[in-house]
């Protein structure tokens, strides 16, 4: 039992890290999943209630950053709410119309054509938007894998 245990908290930590850089999976989710798995198998004693508080922290301070590095890659390359907007939809069904390439080209199109739509502000305005996106997309995986393995980190040392 104890090795069907490990391998369910191991796959939900790689399902947890495969989330950042697949939006539709919700990393944290699975990253506490482990935590409960290991609760389940073993043993809560460990996971004290300051495990639980620093974890809780670590929680908050992922979905602010994962928001914050999209809405900055957009707005410093000049997009708008509507280039936020797009990124974020892109991101979320580009994976689906383009496998595997549209987890990078869904975010670019998808602020691409709202800022189009939206701003009419040009071609050129709405391209720059769309890298916006991409390099906050791509900044917020690095923010998220930095997070997620100090979450792990303190679970190891917490166990």
């Amino acid at each position: 039992m104890e090795i069907l245990g490990w391998i369910l908290i191991i796959i939900s930590f790689i399902v947890a890290f495969v989330g950042t850089f697949y939006p539709i999976i919700p990393s944290v989710v699975f990253m506490l999943l482990g935590y409960v798995l290991y609760g389940l198998f073993f043993s809560f004693v460990e996971l004290n209630w300051l495990f639980w508080v620093i974890q809780a922290l670590f929680v908050v301070l992922l979905f602010s950053a994962d928001m914050a590095a999209n809405a900055f890659g957009v707005k410093r390359f000049g997009g708008t709410k509507a280039g936020v907007w797009g990124s974020t939809i892109g991101l979320l069904f580009g994976p689906f119309v383009i496998p595997v390439a549209g987890i990078l080209i869904g975010p670019f199109l998808g602020a691409i054509l709202a800022e189009l739509i939206v701003t009419r502000e040009g071609f050129k305005q709405a391209v720059r938007s769309g890298v916006g996106s991409l390099i906050g997309f791509l900044t917020s995986s690095v923010v998220k894998i930095i997070i997620l393995s100090a979450m792990l980190v303190i679970f190891i040392f917490f166990i």
